[in-house]
Protein backbone atom coordinates (compact mmCIF):
# COMPACT_ATOMS: atom_id res chain seq x y z
CA UNK A 1 0.00 0.00 0.00
CA UNK A 2 1.00 3.38 -0.84
CA UNK A 3 0.33 6.80 -0.02
CA UNK A 4 0.02 9.84 -1.51
CA UNK A 5 0.39 13.77 -0.49
CA UNK A 6 -0.29 16.41 -2.26
CA UNK A 7 0.48 19.96 -1.52
CA UNK A 8 -0.65 23.20 -3.37
CA UNK A 9 -3.44 25.87 -3.15
CA UNK A 10 -7.06 25.77 -1.69
CA UNK A 11 -8.41 26.14 -5.36
CA UNK A 12 -6.77 23.26 -6.58
CA UNK A 13 -6.98 21.49 -3.34
CA UNK A 14 -11.19 21.83 -4.24
CA UNK A 15 -10.65 21.21 -8.10
CA UNK A 16 -8.83 17.47 -7.26
CA UNK A 17 -11.18 16.35 -4.68
CA UNK A 18 -14.25 17.41 -6.56
CA UNK A 19 -12.69 15.41 -9.76
CA UNK A 20 -11.77 11.97 -7.29
CA UNK A 21 -15.60 11.83 -5.73
CA UNK A 22 -15.67 8.52 -5.18
CA UNK A 23 -12.40 8.32 -3.51
CA UNK A 24 -11.00 8.97 0.06
CA UNK A 25 -8.91 11.57 0.20
CA UNK A 26 -8.02 13.26 3.62
CA UNK A 27 -7.79 17.33 2.85
CA UNK A 28 -6.04 19.38 5.59
CA UNK A 29 -4.66 22.88 5.53
CA UNK A 30 -2.17 25.21 7.63
CA UNK A 31 -1.59 28.76 6.89
CA UNK A 32 0.35 28.46 4.12
CA UNK A 33 -0.88 25.38 1.82
CA UNK A 34 -3.44 22.53 1.81
CA UNK A 35 -2.39 19.01 1.52
CA UNK A 36 -4.39 16.18 0.46
CA UNK A 37 -3.48 12.20 1.93
CA UNK A 38 -4.68 9.27 0.13
CA UNK A 39 -3.83 5.52 0.25
CA UNK A 40 -4.21 3.28 -2.79
CA UNK A 41 -2.02 1.54 -5.15
CA UNK A 42 -2.50 4.56 -7.43
CA UNK A 43 -3.02 8.07 -6.88
CA UNK A 44 -5.76 9.21 -9.42
CA UNK A 45 -4.54 12.65 -9.46
CA UNK A 46 -1.30 14.32 -10.12
CA UNK A 47 0.91 13.90 -6.43
CA UNK A 48 3.56 15.81 -4.90
CA UNK A 49 5.57 13.03 -3.34
CA UNK A 50 4.81 9.20 -3.38
CA UNK A 51 5.58 6.68 -0.23
CA UNK A 52 5.52 2.68 0.65
CA UNK A 53 3.57 2.96 4.10
CA UNK A 54 5.81 0.14 6.42
CA UNK A 55 3.91 0.72 9.64
CA UNK A 56 0.33 2.00 10.27
CA UNK A 57 -2.15 2.07 12.84
CA UNK A 58 -5.36 3.70 12.87
CA UNK A 59 -7.62 5.41 9.92
CA UNK A 60 -6.51 8.58 8.20
CA UNK A 61 -9.13 11.20 8.81
CA UNK A 62 -9.46 14.16 9.42
CA UNK A 63 -7.93 16.35 12.54
CA UNK A 64 -4.47 17.97 13.90
CA UNK A 65 -1.72 16.39 11.29
CA UNK A 66 1.89 16.70 12.39
CA UNK A 67 4.68 15.35 9.60
CA UNK A 68 8.14 14.66 10.77
CA UNK A 69 10.38 15.03 7.87
CA UNK A 70 13.46 13.17 8.27
CA UNK A 71 15.94 13.20 5.51
CA UNK A 72 17.83 9.70 5.86
CA UNK A 73 21.06 8.98 3.23
CA UNK A 74 21.16 5.92 1.63
CA UNK A 75 23.79 4.03 3.47
CA UNK A 76 21.14 5.20 6.77
CA UNK A 77 18.29 3.89 5.65
CA UNK A 78 18.68 0.23 6.76
CA UNK A 79 19.04 1.59 10.25
CA UNK A 80 16.14 4.23 10.45
CA UNK A 81 13.93 1.67 8.99
CA UNK A 82 15.04 -0.99 11.56
CA UNK A 83 14.73 1.52 14.73
CA UNK A 84 10.90 2.67 13.35
CA UNK A 85 10.32 -1.48 12.60
CA UNK A 86 11.17 -2.06 16.80
CA UNK A 87 9.17 0.94 17.82
CA UNK A 88 7.22 0.34 21.41
CA UNK A 89 3.76 1.28 20.18
CA UNK A 90 3.10 3.70 22.75
CA UNK A 91 1.85 6.42 21.03
CA UNK A 92 -1.72 4.14 20.29
CA UNK A 93 -2.16 4.54 23.88
CA UNK A 94 -2.36 8.25 23.92
CA UNK A 95 -5.76 10.02 24.69
CA UNK A 96 -6.70 11.88 21.26
CA UNK A 97 -4.46 9.38 19.15
CA UNK A 98 -6.02 8.75 15.49
CA UNK A 99 -3.46 7.32 13.48
CA UNK A 100 0.02 6.66 12.99
CA UNK A 101 1.94 6.05 9.63
CA UNK A 102 5.55 5.68 8.80
CA UNK A 103 6.10 6.62 5.30
CA UNK A 104 9.24 5.37 3.08
CA UNK A 105 9.90 7.91 0.34
CA UNK A 106 9.73 6.40 -3.16
CA UNK A 107 11.40 9.26 -4.91
CA UNK A 108 13.15 11.33 -2.31
CA UNK A 109 15.88 11.14 0.73
CA UNK A 110 12.70 12.07 3.26
CA UNK A 111 10.92 9.98 5.30
CA UNK A 112 7.57 11.00 6.72
CA UNK A 113 6.96 9.91 10.23
CA UNK A 114 2.83 10.96 9.97
CA UNK A 115 0.77 11.19 13.32
CA UNK A 116 -3.09 12.13 12.98
CA UNK A 117 -4.33 13.45 16.84
CA UNK A 118 -8.20 14.61 17.72
CA UNK A 119 -6.71 18.08 17.98
CA UNK A 120 -3.34 20.20 18.73
CA UNK A 121 -3.68 19.37 22.31
CA UNK A 122 -3.96 15.67 21.93
CA UNK A 123 -0.38 16.60 20.45
CA UNK A 124 0.83 18.48 23.16
CA UNK A 125 -0.22 15.83 25.47
CA UNK A 126 1.77 13.25 24.02
CA UNK A 127 4.84 15.53 23.58
CA UNK A 128 4.60 15.98 27.44
CA UNK A 129 3.82 12.26 28.73
CA UNK A 130 6.07 9.69 30.37
CA UNK A 131 5.42 7.72 26.96
CA UNK A 132 6.63 10.25 24.79
CA UNK A 133 9.80 10.22 27.21
CA UNK A 134 10.10 6.71 26.70
CA UNK A 135 10.12 6.52 23.26
CA UNK A 136 12.63 9.09 22.75
CA UNK A 137 14.89 7.99 25.78
CA UNK A 138 17.86 6.93 23.68
CA UNK A 139 17.71 10.89 21.49
CA UNK A 140 20.87 12.67 22.24
CA UNK A 141 22.48 9.59 24.33
CA UNK A 142 25.53 7.65 22.51
CA UNK A 143 23.19 4.86 22.01
CA UNK A 144 20.90 7.33 20.24
CA UNK A 145 20.48 6.76 16.29
CA UNK A 146 20.81 10.55 16.13
CA UNK A 147 24.57 10.51 17.29
CA UNK A 148 25.08 8.06 14.54
CA UNK A 149 27.71 9.20 11.91
CA UNK A 150 26.05 8.95 8.23
CA UNK A 151 22.36 8.59 8.74
CA UNK A 152 20.74 11.71 8.12
CA UNK A 153 21.11 13.76 4.77
CA UNK A 154 20.26 16.90 6.82
CA UNK A 155 18.08 18.48 9.61
CA UNK A 156 14.52 17.01 10.15
CA UNK A 157 11.45 19.31 9.96
CA UNK A 158 7.85 19.63 11.06
CA UNK A 159 4.83 20.38 9.27
CA UNK A 160 1.26 20.82 10.94
CA UNK A 161 -2.12 20.67 9.53
CA UNK A 162 -5.38 21.31 10.91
Amino acid sequence: MKLFKWIGTEEDAQRIVEESMNETIIRLKNQEETLLLKEAEDAGFEYTEAYEILDRTGDLQDGFAVLNNVPVTEEGRELFEQRFSNRAGLIEEESGFLAIRVLRPLSSDTYVILTIWENEESFTGWQQSQAYNKAHAKRGTDNGIDKRPNIFARPSFVTKYQ
